[in-house]
């Protein structure tokens, strides 16, 4: 007989159906009557991803995996918990929207980089100085490319010393399960740095065992992947990839190459989860016009190393530490191949956390601790250095890095969620303080609200504040077109935002508006049409709306016709500079994309080929200031607008895949920073085999 204490504790202990089979052994099969589960389709609606093409490794969707559906045994059950909170909620049930790309958005769209797949969001701002994702800036919803936290897994990424090139982290896109953009302040949740939003890159388990990817095509361009998976134990899983990329460049001075390697590990038990990474990037590549077009033939090498653990307990309450390395080397050249403002920097990140959550009668409390040491070293970055102090450049005879800044950021973190039924409220709060500042704490707080509706609509409101702190180039970097500025004050932030999502059967749908109110932004600025660029700071209003549809195609006129999914989607954005001062050219934060429209197709062509078609359609603010024969002319010339149209064509079989990726089928020439004429038409053509 049991005692009551141990019935209890049985009680407690709730059966938990993790997937569904087909087998004969299968409990409801044993049964051997048909059973109708009610609850199942909302509690399945409720954590879904909020795109509608998110799929598990074994999809019910069988001619996109190249297979019919009748040969998928099990359909897996996942909870697709989205960053949004401190503590982790579903998609269905977090009160911010978050925008999901997932690893089929990615594959159909031809992407090949985190920034080119960020091109498929509308409120998401890609400037790349040439093609294939080389020299990226990242920004969302009208900020600049420092003002957002990029994470791979959760695990920020970001480097102090500059925005610049931010995604080119160590992960391949073979790796990658889904991208998460959370638009909108969010340093309550991620920090001090997740000034403007957040992109979560979350990683892939499971999938084919060995995967091989290859392609090649215009402006000698060649890229290859490699990723291996293996289920060591029945607790520990283990993958690892390899991707190489070089091209001799789709603009002048455009000629990049580069390596990528990363490896995780998952160790599940029934008591406690750890997660581990680590990457390493070497790339190299011409920086047309990087830092001014005064020198179009500047010249940057990379190389990030990226070291994670993170583990949770699984208790009722929950324990979740992580500690994180980062490593940034950077080699730059104002004139190639040159001495001629030659800087070489190293930064570290050290980060260690504690996040702590549990789920009571009162709903979900989250608690959290993070201590962030940044530091730079730098042959021009930072103070001086005492001679004895110098450091050894590694890898350069006789240089040495000869200055030296570092800052330690510590934060707490306090959040609760209340879910009362159709209603979910997540308010909390970020005390921070910086040595870099002063030694009293800040305080950020933040209240999120969603409430879903019948007919498949749902609510959102929010405000926000958020804090950014400038970065090492900000405040030192000087040259003989630029200089910084140590007297920049940490940017801040209050963020107001609404929204709605309405969900059917065929379609997602949904809707923002947003007004950000900053204080102490950070741009570069000219005065004069013969100055140089002035970091300053000055106050900004930021206002704007977005509206995204996503269509099931199938789902709406049936598996008989070869239409499978339409998305659209469009943003608007207006700023305004409340100080007054006048200014003769911005360099970022008021470049920003004034209207952006993409479209989406994908269709089906014969048997197991298909295609899609993406068109951009963007109107930037701003103007380029246009040099001749390495003069200024102090003429401005408006970026205005361009439409670009790409298309990616597939044969798709069960284990290989054929494809050639069209990017600017009318190969429109623009100008989208700077001086650099964006490239015409590209090609790229390839094969992936998996095993």
């Amino acid at each position: 007989m049991l005692s009551s204490s141990e019935s209890l504790r049985r009680k407690e202990r709730p059966f938990v159906f993790r997937n569904f089979g087909r087998k004969g052994y299968s409990l409801f099969a044993c049964l051997g009557r048909e059973l109708r589960i009610g609850v199942l389709g909302v509690a399945t609606l409720a954590s879904a991803s909020p795109c509608l093409a998110v799929h598990n490794d074994c999809q019910t969707d069988g001619v996109e995996r190249g297979r019919d559906a009748e040969d998928c045994d099990t359909l897996a059950l996942g909870e697709a918990v989205v960053a949004a909170s401190r503590a982790p909620l579903t998609a269905g049930m977090a009160a911010r929207q978050v925008t999901t790309l997932t690893r089929e958005d990615i594959a159909a769209a031809g992407v090949t980089s985190v920034n080119d797949a960020l091109k498929l969001a509308a409120g998401v701002d890609v400037r790349q100085r040439g093609g294939f994702g080389i020299q990226t800036d990242i920004s969302i919803d009208g900020g600049t490319f420092d003002q957002i936290t990029l994470l791979v897994n959760g695990i920020p990424v970001n480097n102090p010393q500059t925005g610049h090139n931010a995604a080119d982290f160590p992960v391949n896109i073979s790796d990658i399960e889904r991208i998460e953009i959370l638009e909108g302040a969010a340093s309550r949740v991620f920090g001090s740095q997740a000034f403007g939003g957040a992109v979560n890159v979350v990683t892939r388990t499971g999938g084919p065992l060995v995967l091989f990817k290859g392609s090649g095509g215009s402006y000698g361009t060649a890229a290859g992947e490699v990723r291996a998976e293996a289920g060591l134990t029945r607790i520990f899983r283990s993958s690892v990839s390899v991707g190489y990329r070089r091209s001799d460049g789709a603009v002048e001075n455009g000629d990049f190459k580069g390596t990528k390697v990363y490896w995780q590990g998952h160790y599940d038990d029934e008591a406690f989860r750890m997660d581990t990474q680590a990457g390493v990037t070497v790339s190299d590549f011409g920086a047309n016009t990087f830092y001014s077009a005064a020198y179009p033939d500047q010249w940057e090498g990379l190389r990030r190393y990226l070291f994670s653990v993170k583990g949770e307990t699984k208790g009722r309450v929950r324990f979740s530490p992580q500690v994180s390395w980062l490593r940034n080397v950077d080699h730059y050249q104002l004139i190639r191949s040159s001495h001629t403002g030659e800087n070489f920097h190293r930064g570290d990140v050290f980060t260690a956390g504690l996040n702590v959550w549990t789920q009571w009668v009162g709903g979900r409390t989250a608690v959290g601790a993070e201590i962030r040491e940044e530091g730079i070293y730098s042959t021009s970055l930072g103070r001086p250095l005492d001679e004895k102090l110098f450091v050894p450049v590694r890898g350069e005879d006789g240089l040495y890095y000869t200055h030296r800044d570092d800052r330690t950021n510590l934060s707490y973190f306090l959040e609760h969620n209340v879910i009362m039924g159709n209603w979910t409220l997540s308010a909390g709060v970020m005390a921070e303080r910086n040595s870099a500042i002063d030694h009293r704490f800040r305080f950020y707080p933040g209240v999120d609200m969603s409430v879903r509706l019948r007919g498949g609509v749902s609510l959102f409101a929010s405000w926000n504040k958020s804090l950014r702190l400038p970065t090492f180039t900000d405040l030192y970097y000087k040259s003989p077109t630029q200089e910084g500025n140590t007297g920049l004050l940490p940017e801040e932030c209050s963020a107001f935002r609404i929204g709605a999502d309405w969900r059917t059967r065929v379609s997602v749908t949904s809707a923002k508006v947003y007004y950000n109110r900053g204080s102490n932004m950070i741009d570069w600025v000219m005065y004069a049409p013969d100055d140089i660029y002035h970091a300053a700071d000055f106050n900004l209003d930021n206002i704007g709306v977005g509206l995204s549809s996503a269509l099931d195609l199938r789902a709406w006129w049936g598996r008989n016709q070869p239409l499978r999914r339409l998305t659209v989607d469009y943003s608007y954005i207006c700023q305004h500079r409340r100080d007054g001062k006048a200014y003769f050219k911005s360099n970022y934060a008021l470049e920003y994309l004034r209207h952006k429209f993409t479209a989406t197709l994908v269709h089906d062509i014969w048997s197991h080929l298909s295609a899609s078609w993406t068109l951009r359609v963007q109107d930037r603010e701003g103007a380029w200031l246009l040099w001749r024969d390495g003069a200024s002319t102090g003429e401005l010339h408006p970026y205005g607008t361009h439409a670009l149209l790409d298309c990616k064509v597939q044969w798709t079989a069960s284990r290989y895949e054929l494809f050639v990726d069209m990017t600017n089928l009318t190969s429109r020439r623009y100008y989208d920073l700077a001086n650099v004429r964006q490239p015409g038409f590209m090609l790229m053509a390839g094969a992936g085999f998996s095993f």
